[in-house]
């Protein structure tokens, strides 16, 4: 065996802990989450319901939904929490270019004229 292979295997047996595995949530803390993303969802879905006065605000609505589900599933199923500052910058600057863009589209097409 290589001397790798009995440092990891070592550690292993003295309960030396390599990685993330200080950070791990509960299984409680996933369950909540879980169930605000099904709440959110449940939310996004209700537009299509909206009475018709209240359609024009859709869009917008979805958009805050939408972002606020991306910035839960990225920080905490991705474990962009415990990462370097860097990734969360990538993803974050990632979300904000998709809703800029997305903003143009409705803008160039007029969807908020009245």
């Amino acid at each position: 065996m290589s001397s790798t292979t009995e440092h990891v295997e070592d550690a292993a047996a003295e309960g030396e802990h390599h990685g993330h595995d200080g950070h791990v949530p509960s299984d409680g803390y996933f369950i909540k989450i879980a169930i605000i993303l099904a709440i959110v969802t449940a939310l996004e879905t209700s537009t299509y319901w909206w009475p018709e006065g209240a359609q024009s605000w859709a869009i917008p609505a979805l958009l805050i939904m939408m972002a606020i589900k991306f910035f839960m599933i990225v920080s905490i199923f991705m474990h962009l929490k415990f990462d370097s500052k860097i990734f969360s910058f990538m993803f974050y600057t990632g979300l904000v270019l998709a809703i800029f863009v997305y903003m143009v589209f409705l803008f160039t097409f007029q969807y908020f004229r009245s």
